[in-house]
């Protein structure tokens, strides 16, 4: 198993996605200090296509690699990263927040029983109307989740 920590973070020539400057780029215009663990979670959650991840998957992932982070790191770091709209978060049940790296507006399947986000395919659903917010509220945005369960082929 390979060993991250900031004297072995991956060389670009080494990554097989996000080279480091550029997610140091990405965090510095979002306005984060690109510190050791921040750069190490980033490359985790960028360098490779859009995905979705719980803070517990990322701490997993992250002890796997010997990155040598808490998991109160991990927590407070998607929190930052969501605040300064690198990430945003999938409200799909009460005991596990899921965290997307495509901050589009778009939409989502989730997969009962599974803890699984799949995204619906851009123009795939239409709203036609908005809502009117009561009074004192604007929308500040829309999040439509589509539950999926499996069904027994024949």
């Amino acid at each position: 198993m390979r060993d991250i920590r900031s004297s072995s973070l991956p060389t670009q020539t080494s990554l097989s996605g996000c080279p480091l400057s550029e997610v140091r780029d990405k965090l510095r215009s979002a306005g984060l200090r690109p510190t050791r663990q921040r750069v190490l979670l980033g490359w985790m959650l960028f360098g490779r296509a859009h995905r979705h991840v719980c803070a517990e998957d990322l701490f997993e992932e992250a002890t796997k690699a010997r990155a040598g982070l808490s998991q109160a790191t991990v927590y407070n770091t998607l929190r930052q990263f969501t605040d300064a709209g690198l990430l945003r978060q999938v409200h799909m049940a009460a005991d596990r927040a899921y965290f997307d790296t495509n901050v589009q507006e778009h939409h989502h399947f989730v997969v009962e029983g599974e803890g699984r986000i799949i995204d619906v395919p851009e123009m795939a659903l239409a709203l036609t109307e908005m809502p009117t917010a009561p009074a004192g509220f604007a929308i500040a945005g829309i999040d439509v989740i589509v539950r999926l369960r499996r069904v027994d082929e024949a």
